[in-house]
């Protein structure tokens, strides 16, 4: 892996872990906030799928990208106008990503094992800790206050920097591993 790959890697992880620190900070801005950025992100997302639809028009059918882009776009501009909606919307939504999200981490350690990381249960153990707070957060979707879902979000947000950290150290422990490898080869 390239080091300015990795270096982005571990930014992005420090960044995730001080972004989670300024949600539980804030919470009732974090979830206006994030329903804002969910807005702006669904807005970018159908117009840049317009400008593909745009230029692959003409090579192939391309009805569903169009659709893809308009609703979108619609959407985007949902969000942005009904801010308060989507904030109320926003804790089952995040619900069910750090459910997902939390699964997926906990998978993902057991290839980190199979390579050879000796930490791998730290990405077990954060996988798991998400995993939990989305089902929780699904169960009782309506019972969970905001503040508690923001710091519910505070602390995935955290654990997937952590994650994102844990896994440079992994990546740099295989490629020192194939690098030595390769040169006993």
């Amino acid at each position: 892996m390239k080091t300015s790959t990795k270096i982005w890697m571990g930014i992005t992880g420090a960044l995730l872990v001080a972004l989670g620190v300024v949600c539980i900070a804030n919470p009732g801005a974090t979830l206006l906030s994030t329903s804002i950025l969910i807005g702006i992100l669904t807005l970018a997302s159908g117009i840049s799928t317009f400008i593909m639809w745009a230029k692959v028009k003409y090579f192939m059918p391309t009805g569903n990208l169009l659709l893809s882009a308009i609703l979108q776009i619609i959407l985007g501009l949902f969000f942005l106008n009904n801010k308060l909606l989507t904030a109320a919307a926003l804790p089952i939504v995040f619900a069910c990503w750090l459910f997902i999200e939390g699964v997926i981490l906990s998978i993902r350690s057991f290839d980190f094992k199979a390579v050879g990381f000796g930490s791998w249960y730290v990405l077990l153990i954060f996988g798991v800790f998400a995993t939990l707070i989305g089902l929780y957060s699904i169960v009782y979707p309506f019972d969970v206050a905001t503040t508690v879902m923001v710091y519910a979000i505070g602390a995935g947000i955290i654990s997937l920097g952590i994650v994102d950290i844990v896994a440079l150290f992994g990546i740099n422990k295989l490629e020192k591993r194939t690098f030595k490898w390769i040169d006993e080869q």
